[in-house]
C-alpha cells in the first residue's frame, strides 16, 4: 500500500489568523503592560461578581444588569480596537477615545446601583441627568455591538430605533405614533423593556455561568479528550476522519457558543485528516462547517439562544423541556452528516484510520471519568434544581475532575485563567443581549410584533407552509449578519408570533426560528462557519457552503417536520411512540442520504436519488401512512441495490476500483 503523506495542522498563530478574519469575537487587543493587568483582572472581577451572585443571590434586576452591561462594555472597549484592520499584534494599539469610551461605560454602569432609589421613586419620569447617562448607554451599546459582534446586528439595532423615532412617516400598517427621544432614553435605559431587558438579564445569569462551564471544560483537558474518544470509537469506519470530525464537534458544540470557534479547533485537526484520506478539500471543510455548527442544536448545553428561549416562551417550560424536545431533531441532523460522509467515503473507495494512526483505546477509554462533568450536568438539569446552580455545581465538578487528570495537570492559576477566559467569551454574548434587547423595547413600544406577525401570514395567503419558507428565509438573511442569539431574538418577536397564530406550538414556533439562525453560518453567499473552514482546507469558500448546506440537509427539513408533527419534539408522546419515531426517522435519513449522495451499496440511478429522498421524507414525518409507504420504498430500494451489486459482480465504483489499483502491492508481480 503506497505511504500517505504527511498530515500537516495548522499551527496555533494560524489558527488564531481564521479566528480573527471569520469570528469578530476574537478579534481582541494583545494588551500588556498596566492596560494588561487592567484588563486582566476587570475580567477576573466579572468572573467572580457573576459567581459571587450566583452563590448569594442576584441584586435587584436593574442593578444586577447594570453592573454586569458596564463590566462588559468597559472591557470591549478597552480589548476590541475600533478599527480591527488596523490592529497589529502584539503592540499596543488603545487610543484616548477608547479609555474616554471604558470609563464612561463604567459610570453607566454604576449609575443605578449608585441611585437606584431615587430612579425607582420617580415613577418613570427621567431629568436632564439621567437622560443624558441613558442616551450615552444606547451609543456606547450600538458601538461595543459593532466592535464585539459586527456591523450588522448594529446597523439592525439603529433602523429600529429610527424606527422608534419615525414611524409616524412610515406608510401602511408600519404606521405608529412615534416616539419621542425622551421616551425612547426612558425605555431603553430606565426599564427592563429595553437594553436592561430579558436578553440582558439571561447574559447576566444562565449564559454567563455556562460560558464560564465551557471554559473551566477546556482547562480540565475535556476537549482534547473529545478528539481522543472520537478517534477511537469511529476512526477505523469507512472514511474514519469524516466520522470523527462529527462526532468530536457535536461534543465540542457543549463547550463552545461559536460555530466558527469550533471549526478552527476541531478543523485545524480533523481536515487535515480527511484531506489526506482522500476526501476533496471543500468536502472536507464542509463536514466540519456543517458538524461544528450544529453544536449550538445538540443537548445538554446548547447556544446561548436556548437559555433565551426559556423566558421569551414562558408558560413554565423549563431548559430542560427545551433539551429534551430538541434531543431527536439533533441525532437526526448529526445522523444526516454522518450517513452522507459514510457513503461519500464508499463512493471514493476511502478507508479509516490504520491502527498505528490510532490513539490507544485503552488509554483513551480509561480517561473516560473526564465525561463525569458532562454527565453531571445533564443529570443536573433533568432535577428541579434551579439552572444557576447546576451550572455552578458542574464548575466545582469540573474542577475536581480537572484535579484528577494528571495529563492537564491543573493548578490554581489555571482556575483564574478559566475564570478570565469565561469572562473574555461572554462579553460578545453581552453586547449581542443588550442590542437584542433594544430591537425587543421598540418592537414592544410599537406593536411591531402583532403587525409584522399579521403582515406575514397576509403574504403567505393565511397558510402555513409558505408562512415557514418566508420564516425560514428571514431567519437566513439575519443570521448572515448576526450572531445566534440576536436572531432568535429577533425572529422569535417578529416570526415565531406568526406561526403562534396558525396554531403552532409554542415550543415548535421557537425552535424552528432557532436552527434555521443557526444554520445561517454555513448558508451561501455570507456562511462564516463554512468560509472558516474553507480557510482550514484551501479550498472554495462558496462550494464549501453549498457542500456544507447539502450535508446539513436534515437542518432544512426536520424544522419543517417537527412544526407539522410536534411529536418529533416528544410533545404528547409515549416512549414506545418516540421509539417507533427515532426508528422510522433514523431510516429516513439513510434513504435520505444515500439519495443526496447518489451512492448506497452502489451508485444510484438519478430516478432511483428521487424515489430515495421521497420515501426519506415520508419515514422522517411521524406519520402512520407516511411511514409505512417510506418503509415500503426503502425496502424496495434496498433490495434492488444489493441484487444489482451482486449481478455486477460486487459492484464496486470506478473509484474503488482506481483506489484499489492504485494501493495493490506490486512488489510480488513477476514480470
Amino acid at each position: 500500500m503506497t505511504k500517505n503523506k504527511e498530515v500537516k495542522y495548522l499551527t496555533e498563530e494560524e489558527q488564531q489568523e481564521l479566528l480573527e478574519k471569520f469570528d469578530p469575537e476574537a478579534g481582541t487587543r494583545k494588551l500588556s503592560g498596566i492596560l494588561g493587568y487592567v484588563a486582566f483582572f476587570g475580567l477576573l472581577a466579572f468572573s467572580l461578581f457573576q459567581l459571587y451572585t450566583a452563590i448569594f443571590g442576584v441584586f435587584t434586576a436593574q442593578i444586577q444588569r447594570t453592573i454586569h452591561l458596564g463590566f462588559a462594555l468597559s472591557l470591549i472597549f478597552l480589548l476590541f480596537p475600533a478599527n480591527r484592520k488596523k490592529r497589529q499584534k502584539g503592540k499596543l494599539q488603545i487610543a484616548w477615545y477608547d479609555m474616554v469610551l471604558a470609563i464612561a461605560s463604567i459610570g453607566v454602569g454604576a449609575y443605578w446601583p449608585l441611585y437606584f432609589v431615587d430612579l425607582v421613586m420617580s415613577v418613570g419620569r427621567i431629568n436632564t441627568l439621567d437622560f443624558t447617562v441613558g442616551l450615552i448607554a444606547i451609543l456606547l451599546v450600538l458601538e461595543a455591538t459593532r466592535r464585539a459582534v459586527g456591523l450588522p446586528i448594529m446597523i439592525i439595532a439603529l433602523l429600529f430605533i429610527l424606527y422608534g423615532l419615525f414611524g409616524s412617516n412610515m406608510p401602511g400598517f408600519l404606521s405608529h405614533r412615534g416616539l419621542t427621544i425622551e421616551r425612547l432614553v426612558q425605555t431603553m435605559f430606565f426599564t427592563t423593556e429595553g437594553i436592561l431587558g430579558t436578553p440582558l438579564a439571561v447574559s447576566s445569569t444562565f449564559i454567563f455561568l455556562f460560558l464560564l462551564f465551557g471554559s473551566f471544560l477546556i482547562r480540565t483537558g475535556v476537549g482534547q479528550y473529545f478528539n481522543d474518544l472520537s478517534i477511537a470509537i469511529a476512526g477505523r469506519s469507512i472514511g474514519g476522519p469524516a466520522k470523527v470530525a462529527i462526532f468530536s464537534s457535536a461534543l465540542q458544540g457543549t463547550i463552545s457558543g461559536s460555530s466558527v470557534a469550533n471549526v478552527v479547533t476541531s478543523g485545524a485537526f480533523t481536515i487535515p485528516m480527511m484531506k489526506n484520506l482522500g476526501y476533496k478539500k471543500e468536502f472536507a471543510g464542509a463536514v466540519e462547517a456543517s458538524a461544528s455548527t450544529g453544536g449550538q442544536l445538540m443537548p445538554p448545553i446548547m447556544g446561548a439562544a436556548a437559555f433565551l428561549m426559556v423566558e421569551f416562551i414562558g408558560n413554565g417550560i423549563t431548559y430542560w423541556d427545551i433539551a429534551k424536545a430538541a434531543a431527536i431533531p439533533a441525532i437526526l441532523y448529526f445522523s444526516g452528516i454522518w450517513i452522507m460522509t459514510h457513503f461519500e467515503a464508499k463512493k471514493l473507495g476511502l478507508r479509516g484510520l490504520t491502527k498505528e494512526e490510532m490513539p490507544s483505546r485503552r488509554e483513551v477509554f480509561g480517561k473516560v471519568y473526564l465525561l463525569i462533568p458532562i454527565i453531571a450536568i445533564i443529570l443536573l438539569l433533568m432535577s428541579n434544581i434551579t439552572v444557576t446552580h447546576a451550572a455552578l455545581y458542574s464548575i466545582v465538578i469540573s474542577i475536581i475532575v480537572g484535579f484528577l487528570n494528571k495529563d492537564a495537570g491543573m493548578k490554581f492559576m489555571d482556575i483564574i485563567y478559566a475564570l478570565v477566559d469565561g469572562a473574555r467569551t461572554a462579553l460578545a454574548v453581552a453586547a449581542a443581549t443588550a442590542a437584542a434587547g433594544i430591537i425587543v423595547g421598540i418592537v414592544t413600544k410599537t406593536g411591531l410584533g402583532l403587525k409584522l406577525a399579521n403582515g406575514l401570514i397576509d403574504l403567505a395567503g393565511g397558510y402555513l407552509i409558505p408562512t415557514l419558507f418566508l420564516t425560514m428565509v428571514a431567519a437566513l438573511v439575519l443570521g448572515m449578519g448576526s450572531p445566534t442569539t440576536a436572531n432568535y431574538v429577533i425572529t422569535s418577536t417578529i416570526a415565531a408570533p406568526a406561526m403562534i397564530l396558525l396554531g403552532v406550538p409554542d415550543l415548535s414556533a421557537h425552535l424552528f426560528v432557532f436552527y434555521f439562525g443557526i444554520i445561517a453560518d454555513i448558508t451561501p453567499p455570507v456562511a462564516l462557519a463554512a468560509f472558516a473552514a474553507a480557510g482550514v482546507s484551501g479550498g472554495e469558500p462558496i462550494k464549501t457552503g453549498i457542500v456544507s448546506s447539502k450535508l446539513a440537509i436534515a437542518a432544512f427539513i426536520i424544522p419543517y417536520i417537527f412544526v407539522l408533527s410536534p411529536e418529533l419534539l416528544m410533545i404528547d408522546t409515549t416512549w414506545m411512540e418516540t421509539a417507533w419515531i427515532v426508528f422510522t426517522a433514523m431510516t429516513g435519513m439513510i434513504a435520505i442520504g444515500a439519495g443526496v449522495i447518489g451512492y448506497w451499496a452502489r451508485s444510484m440511478h438519478w430516478l432511483e436519488r428521487t424515489f430515495s429522498i421521497v420515501g426519506g421524507l415520508l419515514l422522517v414525518y411521524p406519520e402512520t401512512l407516511s411511514d409505512i409507504t417510506g418503509l415500503i420504498i426503502f425496502t424496495v430500494l434496498l433490495v434492488l441495490q444489493y441484487v444489482w451489486k451482486q449481478d455486477k459482480g460486487g459492484g464496486n465504483s470506478t473509484s474503488e476500483t482506481n483506489t484499489a489499483l492504485k494501493n495493490a502491492d506490486y512488489s510480488k508481480v513477476k514480470p
